[in-house]
């Protein structure tokens, strides 16, 4: 097959130089593709003319993952099929561009759950959430979207097609552990050692009842010390606990349709449960209690529509965070945000501490935000201007040396992209990183595959 024609007009590539990073970065050249056979073709073209590829979904990354100033932006989001639910077997294989929101709504059509759990599910493509590894609220029960990818079919920098499949063996000897599971070299790799077109998920039964409530307390210390006591009681059972700081309740109490949201900080939790499964409050207002929460002004959840309004208003403090920071742009600010995480029982000392930096370095606090109960924040920074870009970024920094220190990570979710690939050797050592780079030889010899992604 001819690969698709090349886009090269102005207007339609500047359409595609914006992710929710805050950068601009215009492609020199645009496809659109809308099978695998032309992915594969233009991959080929792009190797023999030596032009640099990157690929991307739905643009929501917010390290500029998915934009590129080089060579060809590959987009996926005409590769959008729900190849199969296997209602049987318990899987989903999906295109690469198919939208995470879509491919969840098919497998409950089927009484299965897709446990990857991307807030911006609505948005990202299942491709993405590979790509960067992605997690969310619920993903303190379900965990990281590697835990539940089956297969990939990978096509190589020189368009070589490759099915990568988990042998799920108890016991394996041959080789060394990174060479045993290829599926796990993609995951994460942001698109730098090749381009996923079509993913396969294992799936969980989908839960009978599920149970929200949003527990607001008058301080954020009050609220971040529940989280550390529901995460280890050993009698609740939660599959998310959030934690949403004074800031982030402006920005909800903002979207929200009826009143409620008050407090200065909110911890929002959900458990569910299968069929006989019912919700006991009792332990969760007991816990409540105990740290000075606002017991009387406890919102619950229940009801499918409610759930969903719940998860909207969550999501709206990171849509409105890329609104500010886009206004910023033109004086050359954005948005800056974190993605770190520390052992969940140190997240309030790392937040003080962050506050100190912030403080002394004369930038406004963060709006706070995020998935408390793993010990991962969001710290949301709106730089107005170029000056307070550079202020906010050295206290990110020093902020994360504090995160090394404690044991923490510079990522967890949003992977490295070209924005934090500068901190990605203060975690790992020269050792780790020659070992990336020789894979990275392995399958992308010329070095052509999204050029400027987590390698510093």
């Amino acid at each position: 097959m001819n690969a698709p024609a090349l886009i090269r007009d102005p207007g339609v590539l500047a359409g595609f130089a914006r992710d929710a990073s805050g950068l601009e970065l215009i492609p020199e050249l645009l496809a659109r593709p809308t099978s695998e056979a032309e992915v594969q073709a233009l991959l080929r073209q792009a190797a023999a003319d030596r032009t640099p590829v990157t690929p991307a979904g739905g643009q929501t990354s917010t390290t500029a993952a998915s934009i590129t100033d080089q060579g060809l932006l590959l987009s996926l989001r005409g590769l959008d099929k729900v190849v199969e639910v296997d209602a049987r077997a318990g899987t989903v294989r999906a295109e690469a561009g198919a939208l995470v929101g879509e491919v969840k709504r098919a497998c409950a059509a089927a009484g299965w759950l897709l446990p990857i759990d991307p807030t911006s599910e609505e948005e990202c493509t299942v491709g993405g959430a590979v790509a960067c590894n992605a997690t969310g609220a619920r993903s303190l029960r379900y965990g990281d979207t590697r835990r539940h990818v089956r297969a990939l079919t990978v096509l190589l920098a020189d368009g070589t097609r490759h099915e990568f499949r988990r042998r799920r063996l108890e016991k394996n000897t041959v080789g060394y552990l990174m060479a045993q599971e290829p599926v796990d070299w993609f995951i994460g790799s942001e698109g730098t050692l090749g381009v996923v077109t079509a993913v396969e998920f294992e799936l969980l039964p989908l839960p009978a009842h599920v149970t929200g409530l949003a527990i607001p307390f008058a301080t954020d210390a009050a609220a971040l010390a529940f989280v550390v006591a529901a995460r280890s009681s050993g009698t609740l059972d939660p599959r998310c606990l959030e934690y949403l700081d004074t800031g982030a309740l402006a920005v909800v109490r903002a979207h929200a349709t009826s009143a409620g949201w008050t407090g200065e900080a909110v911890v929002y939790a959900e458990e569910c449960g299968d069929e006989g499964w019912s919700f006991d409050a009792d332990p969760w207002l007991a816990l409540a209690e105990r740290h000075q929460a606002l017991a009387d002004d406890i919102l619950t959840f229940e009801t499918e529509g409610a759930l969903r309004e719940a998860r909207r208003l969550r999501h709206s403090v990171p849509a409105a965070m890329n609104e500010r920071g886009a206004r910023c742009r033109p004086a050359g600010g954005r948005k800056v945000s974190t993605d770190w995480a520390v052992p969940y029982a140190q997240l309030a000392e790392v937040l003080a501490y962050a506050r100190q930096v912030a403080a002394k370095a004369g930038v406004e606090p963060p709006v706070v935000f995020g998935h408390a109960g793993n010990g991962h924040p969001h710290q949301n920074y709106i730089a107005k201007d170029a000056a307070e870009l550079e202020r906010a970024e050295q206290v990110v920094g020093e902020t994360l040396k504090e995160v090394l220190r404690r044991g923490g990570t510079v990522a967890a979710e949003h992977g490295i992209g070209k924005i934090k690939r500068k901190w990605t050797g203060l975690q790992l050592s020269p050792l780790q990183l020659g070992a990336m780079r020789a894979l990275k030889r392995e399958l992308d010899p010329d070095g052509r595959m999204a050029p400027g992604n987590i390698l510093p």
